[in-house]
């Protein structure tokens, strides 16, 4: 079963074209984000969501459907 609330450290690097190495440091940072927000993370796992938003790829979604 997929779960599509979270991405994997392998799914953000294939998002991104970037190596897994490099992913790992993106979700800490995204991960620590969130954990100052005062929200529960999951270690190598990223909220799939919060991961579009910062990326931009939510508001390009949100433009398109206006």
């Amino acid at each position: 079963m997929t779960n599509n609330t979270f991405m994997h450290v392998t799914d953000v690097a294939e998002e991104l074209g970037v190596s897994k190495s490099y992913a790992y440091k993106l979700v800490q940072r995204l991960n620590a984000d969130l954990k100052n927000m005062g929200y529960l993370t999951v270690a190598g796992r990223v909220s799939r969501k919060y991961f579009m938003e910062k990326v931009c790829y939510g508001e390009r979604e949100k433009k398109g459907r206006d």
